[in-house]
Protein backbone atom coordinates (compact mmCIF):
# COMPACT_ATOMS: atom_id res chain seq x y z
CA UNK A 1 0.00 0.00 0.00
CA UNK A 2 1.18 3.41 -1.01
CA UNK A 3 0.98 6.41 1.33
CA UNK A 4 0.80 10.26 0.39
CA UNK A 5 4.03 11.59 1.05
CA UNK A 6 3.43 14.84 3.12
CA UNK A 7 3.88 18.70 2.01
CA UNK A 8 7.57 18.50 2.33
CA UNK A 9 9.01 15.18 1.14
CA UNK A 10 12.62 13.91 0.51
CA UNK A 11 13.72 13.37 -2.65
CA UNK A 12 16.68 11.41 -1.58
CA UNK A 13 16.98 10.15 1.89
CA UNK A 14 17.50 13.75 3.83
CA UNK A 15 17.28 15.63 0.56
CA UNK A 16 14.25 18.45 0.12
CA UNK A 17 14.11 18.39 -3.84
CA UNK A 18 10.86 16.95 -5.14
CA UNK A 19 11.38 15.47 -8.39
CA UNK A 20 7.71 13.13 -9.60
CA UNK A 21 7.55 11.30 -12.63
CA UNK A 22 3.33 11.81 -13.72
CA UNK A 23 2.65 9.07 -16.21
CA UNK A 24 -0.39 10.30 -18.75
CA UNK A 25 -2.61 8.96 -21.29
CA UNK A 26 -3.72 11.30 -23.75
CA UNK A 27 -3.65 15.20 -23.97
CA UNK A 28 -6.93 15.26 -21.28
CA UNK A 29 -4.44 13.53 -19.10
CA UNK A 30 -1.72 15.79 -19.68
CA UNK A 31 -3.53 18.82 -18.59
CA UNK A 32 -5.00 18.09 -16.13
CA UNK A 33 -2.01 16.88 -14.16
CA UNK A 34 0.26 19.84 -15.20
CA UNK A 35 -2.41 22.03 -14.71
CA UNK A 36 -2.79 21.03 -11.30
CA UNK A 37 0.80 21.03 -10.76
CA UNK A 38 0.90 24.83 -11.79
CA UNK A 39 -2.28 25.76 -10.17
CA UNK A 40 -0.53 24.51 -6.91
CA UNK A 41 2.63 26.63 -7.35
CA UNK A 42 0.61 29.60 -8.38
CA UNK A 43 -1.23 29.77 -5.38
CA UNK A 44 1.71 29.33 -3.10
CA UNK A 45 3.46 32.10 -4.91
CA UNK A 46 5.89 29.99 -6.96
CA UNK A 47 7.22 30.54 -10.49
CA UNK A 48 7.01 27.79 -13.31
CA UNK A 49 9.55 26.91 -15.80
CA UNK A 50 7.50 24.81 -18.36
CA UNK A 51 10.23 22.79 -21.50
CA UNK A 52 7.49 20.86 -23.05
CA UNK A 53 6.90 19.53 -26.69
CA UNK A 54 5.58 22.52 -28.78
CA UNK A 55 2.26 20.62 -29.16
CA UNK A 56 2.10 19.94 -25.42
CA UNK A 57 3.21 23.63 -24.69
CA UNK A 58 0.24 25.44 -27.21
CA UNK A 59 -2.24 23.23 -24.91
CA UNK A 60 -0.73 24.70 -22.17
CA UNK A 61 -0.67 28.24 -23.74
CA UNK A 62 -4.29 27.92 -23.92
CA UNK A 63 -5.77 27.38 -20.81
CA UNK A 64 -2.85 30.01 -18.53
CA UNK A 65 -3.97 33.17 -21.10
CA UNK A 66 -0.49 34.25 -20.50
CA UNK A 67 0.21 33.89 -17.00
CA UNK A 68 3.25 35.97 -16.05
CA UNK A 69 4.32 33.31 -13.91
CA UNK A 70 4.58 31.13 -16.35
CA UNK A 71 7.64 30.84 -18.19
CA UNK A 72 8.52 28.41 -21.25
CA UNK A 73 11.37 27.51 -22.52
CA UNK A 74 12.83 25.74 -25.68
CA UNK A 75 15.00 22.83 -24.69
CA UNK A 76 15.99 22.43 -28.13
CA UNK A 77 18.73 25.14 -27.28
CA UNK A 78 20.42 23.28 -25.32
CA UNK A 79 21.56 21.46 -28.18
CA UNK A 80 21.05 17.07 -28.67
CA UNK A 81 23.36 16.40 -25.93
CA UNK A 82 21.09 15.21 -22.94
CA UNK A 83 24.64 15.97 -20.89
CA UNK A 84 23.73 19.73 -21.27
CA UNK A 85 20.23 19.55 -19.55
CA UNK A 86 21.38 19.76 -16.06
CA UNK A 87 23.12 22.25 -16.53
CA UNK A 88 20.34 24.12 -18.20
CA UNK A 89 17.54 23.60 -15.80
CA UNK A 90 19.88 25.16 -13.36
CA UNK A 91 20.14 28.73 -15.26
CA UNK A 92 15.87 28.14 -15.90
CA UNK A 93 15.29 27.81 -12.86
CA UNK A 94 17.89 30.15 -11.06
CA UNK A 95 16.35 32.77 -13.52
CA UNK A 96 13.20 32.52 -12.30
CA UNK A 97 13.68 32.42 -8.39
CA UNK A 98 14.45 35.84 -7.61
CA UNK A 99 16.21 35.13 -5.00
CA UNK A 100 14.37 32.27 -2.65
CA UNK A 101 11.67 32.45 -4.41
CA UNK A 102 10.27 28.67 -4.67
CA UNK A 103 10.33 27.00 -8.26
CA UNK A 104 8.63 24.41 -9.95
CA UNK A 105 9.93 22.76 -13.29
CA UNK A 106 7.80 20.49 -15.55
CA UNK A 107 9.74 18.80 -18.14
CA UNK A 108 8.94 16.62 -20.73
CA UNK A 109 11.35 14.82 -22.94
CA UNK A 110 10.16 13.53 -26.49
CA UNK A 111 11.63 10.03 -25.97
CA UNK A 112 9.91 9.01 -29.29
CA UNK A 113 12.89 11.24 -31.06
CA UNK A 114 15.20 9.90 -29.92
CA UNK A 115 18.43 9.58 -32.07
CA UNK A 116 19.30 6.04 -31.09
CA UNK A 117 19.61 3.60 -28.02
CA UNK A 118 22.82 5.28 -26.65
CA UNK A 119 20.90 8.57 -27.00
CA UNK A 120 17.82 6.95 -25.13
CA UNK A 121 19.80 5.85 -22.05
CA UNK A 122 21.57 8.62 -21.94
CA UNK A 123 18.17 11.17 -21.42
CA UNK A 124 17.02 8.54 -19.07
CA UNK A 125 20.75 8.97 -16.54
CA UNK A 126 20.06 12.87 -17.01
CA UNK A 127 16.64 12.17 -15.27
CA UNK A 128 18.37 10.36 -12.67
CA UNK A 129 21.36 13.19 -12.58
CA UNK A 130 18.80 15.75 -11.70
CA UNK A 131 18.24 14.08 -8.24
CA UNK A 132 22.35 14.44 -7.40
CA UNK A 133 22.61 17.38 -8.97
CA UNK A 134 19.45 19.34 -7.12
CA UNK A 135 19.20 17.07 -3.93
CA UNK A 136 20.33 20.06 -1.53
CA UNK A 137 17.90 22.79 -3.17
CA UNK A 138 14.90 23.56 -0.59
CA UNK A 139 13.18 25.60 -3.30
CA UNK A 140 13.15 23.67 -6.57
CA UNK A 141 10.67 20.93 -7.56
CA UNK A 142 10.00 19.23 -10.82
CA UNK A 143 7.14 17.70 -12.70
CA UNK A 144 8.19 15.05 -15.57
CA UNK A 145 5.43 13.99 -17.76
CA UNK A 146 5.34 10.59 -19.34
CA UNK A 147 2.93 9.82 -22.39
CA UNK A 148 2.25 5.84 -21.50
CA UNK A 149 -0.18 5.27 -24.10
CA UNK A 150 2.18 4.13 -26.82
CA UNK A 151 5.42 3.18 -24.84
CA UNK A 152 6.20 -0.31 -23.71
CA UNK A 153 5.95 -1.01 -19.94
CA UNK A 154 9.62 -1.88 -19.71
CA UNK A 155 10.12 1.68 -20.69
CA UNK A 156 8.23 3.49 -17.96
CA UNK A 157 9.75 0.93 -15.48
CA UNK A 158 13.00 1.98 -16.62
CA UNK A 159 12.50 5.52 -15.75
CA UNK A 160 10.30 5.05 -13.09
CA UNK A 161 13.19 4.27 -11.36
CA UNK A 162 15.04 7.58 -11.86
CA UNK A 163 12.32 9.49 -10.07
CA UNK A 164 11.82 9.52 -6.19
CA UNK A 165 8.39 10.11 -6.67
CA UNK A 166 5.27 9.50 -8.56
CA UNK A 167 1.76 11.52 -8.92
CA UNK A 168 -1.10 9.40 -9.73
CA UNK A 169 -5.11 10.67 -9.12
CA UNK A 170 -3.88 14.62 -7.90
CA UNK A 171 -1.52 12.99 -5.08
CA UNK A 172 2.11 11.50 -5.40
CA UNK A 173 3.81 9.33 -3.55
CA UNK A 174 7.10 7.47 -2.68
CA UNK A 175 7.97 5.52 -6.02
CA UNK A 176 8.89 1.97 -4.20
CA UNK A 177 11.01 1.28 -8.02
CA UNK A 178 13.65 4.39 -7.30
CA UNK A 179 17.10 3.64 -7.69
CA UNK A 180 18.27 4.59 -3.92
CA UNK A 181 21.75 3.51 -4.56
CA UNK A 182 24.90 5.65 -4.94
CA UNK A 183 25.78 3.93 -8.26
CA UNK A 184 23.81 3.93 -11.54
CA UNK A 185 23.07 1.21 -13.40
CA UNK A 186 24.23 1.66 -17.19
CA UNK A 187 23.62 -0.35 -19.83
CA UNK A 188 27.08 -1.52 -20.69
CA UNK A 189 28.10 0.08 -24.20
CA UNK A 190 27.75 -1.63 -27.37
CA UNK A 191 31.23 -3.07 -29.48
CA UNK A 192 32.19 -0.76 -32.15
CA UNK A 193 29.92 -1.69 -35.10
CA UNK A 194 32.20 -2.73 -38.20
CA UNK A 195 35.77 -1.58 -38.67
CA UNK A 196 37.94 0.55 -36.32
CA UNK A 197 40.68 2.59 -36.14
CA UNK A 198 42.76 2.03 -32.83
CA UNK A 199 46.36 3.50 -31.68
CA UNK A 200 47.69 4.01 -27.89
CA UNK A 201 48.51 7.92 -26.81
CA UNK A 202 50.93 9.18 -24.45
CA UNK A 203 52.73 12.68 -23.36
CA UNK A 204 53.59 14.49 -26.52
CA UNK A 205 51.13 12.69 -28.65
CA UNK A 206 48.30 15.18 -28.64
CA UNK A 207 49.26 16.69 -32.06
CA UNK A 208 49.24 13.95 -33.42
CA UNK A 209 46.19 12.20 -32.16
CA UNK A 210 44.17 16.10 -33.36
CA UNK A 211 45.33 15.31 -36.56
CA UNK A 212 44.48 11.78 -37.24
CA UNK A 213 40.94 11.89 -35.53
CA UNK A 214 40.14 15.29 -38.05
CA UNK A 215 40.94 13.01 -41.06
CA UNK A 216 38.88 9.90 -39.98
CA UNK A 217 35.95 12.41 -39.19
CA UNK A 218 36.26 14.06 -42.91
CA UNK A 219 36.33 10.08 -44.45
CA UNK A 220 32.99 9.50 -42.11
CA UNK A 221 30.98 12.37 -43.76
CA UNK A 222 31.74 14.94 -39.94
CA UNK A 223 31.45 18.06 -41.72
CA UNK A 224 34.65 20.53 -41.88
CA UNK A 225 32.93 23.50 -39.78
CA UNK A 226 32.71 20.76 -36.56
CA UNK A 227 35.95 19.20 -37.08
CA UNK A 228 37.48 21.86 -35.01
CA UNK A 229 34.92 21.78 -32.06
CA UNK A 230 35.45 17.62 -32.55
CA UNK A 231 39.19 18.69 -32.32
CA UNK A 232 39.04 20.45 -29.07
CA UNK A 233 36.62 17.39 -27.66
CA UNK A 234 39.42 15.15 -28.21
CA UNK A 235 42.12 16.91 -27.33
CA UNK A 236 40.22 17.72 -23.68
CA UNK A 237 39.87 14.05 -23.15
CA UNK A 238 43.08 12.64 -24.39
CA UNK A 239 44.50 15.31 -22.07
CA UNK A 240 42.44 14.12 -19.34
CA UNK A 241 43.52 10.87 -19.74
CA UNK A 242 47.44 11.37 -19.85
CA UNK A 243 47.02 14.13 -16.27
CA UNK A 244 44.68 11.38 -14.61
CA UNK A 245 44.74 7.91 -16.35
CA UNK A 246 48.38 6.88 -15.73
CA UNK A 247 49.63 8.94 -18.56
CA UNK A 248 48.30 6.77 -21.63
CA UNK A 249 45.27 5.41 -23.15
CA UNK A 250 43.72 3.87 -25.81
CA UNK A 251 41.92 5.79 -28.55
CA UNK A 252 39.26 4.36 -31.03
CA UNK A 253 37.13 5.45 -34.06
CA UNK A 254 34.39 4.58 -35.75
CA UNK A 255 31.17 5.02 -37.91
CA UNK A 256 28.17 4.00 -36.66
CA UNK A 257 24.38 4.57 -37.67
CA UNK A 258 25.16 8.06 -39.19
CA UNK A 259 27.42 9.18 -36.05
CA UNK A 260 31.28 9.33 -36.02
CA UNK A 261 32.50 7.81 -32.94
CA UNK A 262 35.22 8.55 -30.37
CA UNK A 263 36.22 6.25 -27.73
CA UNK A 264 39.26 6.93 -25.13
CA UNK A 265 39.86 4.28 -22.87
CA UNK A 266 42.21 5.14 -19.76
CA UNK A 267 42.80 3.82 -15.93
CA UNK A 268 41.98 6.73 -14.42
CA UNK A 269 38.47 6.91 -11.92
CA UNK A 270 36.05 9.92 -12.30
CA UNK A 271 34.46 9.71 -8.54
CA UNK A 272 32.16 12.90 -9.18
CA UNK A 273 29.21 11.88 -11.16
CA UNK A 274 28.33 15.57 -11.79
CA UNK A 275 31.57 16.04 -13.27
CA UNK A 276 31.03 18.06 -16.86
CA UNK A 277 27.32 18.16 -16.10
CA UNK A 278 27.69 21.54 -14.00
CA UNK A 279 29.36 24.78 -15.92
CA UNK A 280 32.48 24.94 -14.30
CA UNK A 281 33.05 28.06 -11.78
CA UNK A 282 35.52 31.05 -13.39
CA UNK A 283 38.55 30.23 -10.57
CA UNK A 284 37.65 26.11 -11.13
CA UNK A 285 40.87 24.31 -11.50
CA UNK A 286 40.26 21.50 -13.81
CA UNK A 287 36.81 20.40 -14.27
CA UNK A 288 36.17 21.78 -18.02
CA UNK A 289 37.54 18.55 -20.08
CA UNK A 290 34.30 16.83 -19.83
CA UNK A 291 32.16 19.94 -19.62
CA UNK A 292 33.63 21.09 -23.33
CA UNK A 293 33.18 17.96 -24.43
CA UNK A 294 29.37 18.23 -23.68
CA UNK A 295 29.12 21.61 -25.07
CA UNK A 296 30.93 20.31 -28.15
CA UNK A 297 29.96 17.03 -28.89
CA UNK A 298 26.06 15.70 -30.11
CA UNK A 299 26.64 13.07 -27.41
CA UNK A 300 28.84 11.93 -24.67
CA UNK A 301 28.91 8.55 -22.64
CA UNK A 302 30.63 8.00 -19.76
CA UNK A 303 31.77 4.76 -17.94
CA UNK A 304 34.07 4.51 -14.79
CA UNK A 305 34.94 2.62 -12.12
CA UNK A 306 38.02 2.25 -9.70
CA UNK A 307 38.87 -1.41 -11.14
CA UNK A 308 38.05 -0.79 -14.77
CA UNK A 309 39.30 2.68 -15.20
CA UNK A 310 37.48 5.15 -17.55
CA UNK A 311 35.07 5.17 -20.77
CA UNK A 312 34.33 8.11 -22.52
CA UNK A 313 32.66 8.01 -26.11
CA UNK A 314 32.00 11.56 -27.79
CA UNK A 315 29.45 10.81 -30.66
CA UNK A 316 29.78 13.40 -33.81
CA UNK A 317 26.82 13.55 -36.27
CA UNK A 318 27.72 13.10 -39.76
CA UNK A 319 26.12 14.21 -42.75
CA UNK A 320 22.70 12.44 -43.87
Amino acid sequence: MTTTVPSTPSGRDGTPFRHELYPYRGDEEFLSGTLEFIHEALDAGEAVVVAVPSDKTSLLRGELADEPAVTFVDTTTAGPNPGRLVAAWAAWMRERGEGDRPVRGIGETAWNRARNASHLSELRYHEWLLNRAFARSSTWSMLCPYDAADEDQDALRSLSRCHPLIRRDGQYTRNEEYLTGEEYPFEALADPCGPFQELSYSHGDLAAIRAKVSQWASDAGVLEDRLPKLAVAVTEIATNSIRHGGGHGTLRTWAQDSTFLCEFRDAGYISDVMTGHIRPDADQIGGRGLWLAHQLCDLVEIRSTPVRGTTVRLHMDVRR
